[in-house]
């Protein structure tokens, strides 16, 4: 069953060839002046209000009231998932210029692909200064797709650099589609305790310092990591995660589930049509996750001593 033609989302293709090219080689594109300033801003405003904890978030407890937003904002390394309660997030999920280049990026290796992308996942970095980074890694290791078409779109919401703990990736290590094992890093005063991957040889690795505004596309199985934030302010981000929507998305199986026909639906469809739109949609629960790292503990630890 196939969804209906007016089902279609339409989205401005705004990429050239070469740069669809660059990034089928490369595994990763940076693209200027994707978002605008009046996007941005509206983009850290909303950052401020769910560090605060303006936005329900069930089963997790807030900071005290009456924090200003830089004091809120600097316990918060990243929060997953924020577009399940905040509907000024879940907007930049869809944005019309980001998911037009999604259309043209996410599965241009595969031949005959229409164009269809769906997102099933957002991440906010607020990264303050002196918190960590996360170490080598492919994100087809937390979400699997059956194509390789998973594809992160990277919103500098500052200015990145090698001294705030920007991007750092190797090129081409998307190529194979070899997902490389992980381990403990034992590193947490540079990295957050996520695994490291392991394996191959990094010294061919590159800094991808961008400007705010700027977008960053890059391939699920693309060797990538940031370092710790040596800064004196922070680096926000806001990446986003998509794939072809003719994939199924096997992603947390439940029981009983097998993963050959598991298809997550909490998706939000975002270019071209859903091919399983009748499969109907999940409601997202109306929480978010933060994420732990040496700096977070530590102001959480100091945080309850005052209380």
């Amino acid at each position: 069953m196939a969804p209906e033609l007016e089902s279609k989302i339409d989205v401005p293709k705004v990429l050239a060839e070469r740069m669809v090219n660059s990034f089928v080689e490369m595994g990763y594109l940076a693209v200027p002046e994707l978002v605008c300033p009046d996007e941005i801003e509206e983009l850290r405003r909303d950052a401020a209000k769910l560090a605060r904890g303006d936005y329900p978030n069930e089963g997790s407890e807030s900071l005290p009231a009456g924090l200003s937003d830089e004091e809120a904002l600097q316990y918060i390394l990243c929060i997953h998932q924020p577009h399940f309660v905040s509907p000024v997030m879940q907007r930049y999920v869809k944005h019309p210029r980001i998911c037009g280049a999604l259309s043209q990026l996410a599965a241009a290796h595969l031949p005959y692909w229409d164009g269809s992308v769906k997102c099933m996942q957002s991440m906010l970095f607020v990264k303050p200064a002196g918190f960590q980074g996360q170490a080598w890694h492919q994100d087809e290791i937390y979400i699997p797709t059956r194509d390789r078409s998973l594809i992160g779109a990277w919103i500098a919401m500052d200015d990145a650099t090698v001294e705030n703990g920007c991007l750092w990736v190797l090129p081409g290590s998307h190529r194979t589609g070899y997902l490389y094992p992980q381990r403990n890093h034992n590193r947490p005063d540079e990295f957050d305790f996520s695994q490291e991957s392991f394996g191959f040889d990094d010294s061919g690795e590159i800094p991808v310092e961008v400007q705010t505004g700027t977008v960053v596309f890059f391939n699920g199985y693309l060797l990538h990591r940031s370092r710790k934030n040596r800064g004196d302010d922070f680096r926000r981000v806001l990446v986003n995660h998509y794939c072809n929507a003719w994939s199924l998305l096997p992603w947390g199986l439940r029981d009983g589930e097998h993963p050959a026909n598991a298809d997550r639906r909490c998706i939000v469809p975002v270019a071209g049509i859903d091919p399983y739109a009748w499969k109907g949609y999940e409601a997202p629960p109306q929480r978010f996750h933060l994420r732990m790292c040496k700096a977070v503990e530590e102001r959480r630890a100091e945080l309850e001593a005052t209380k």
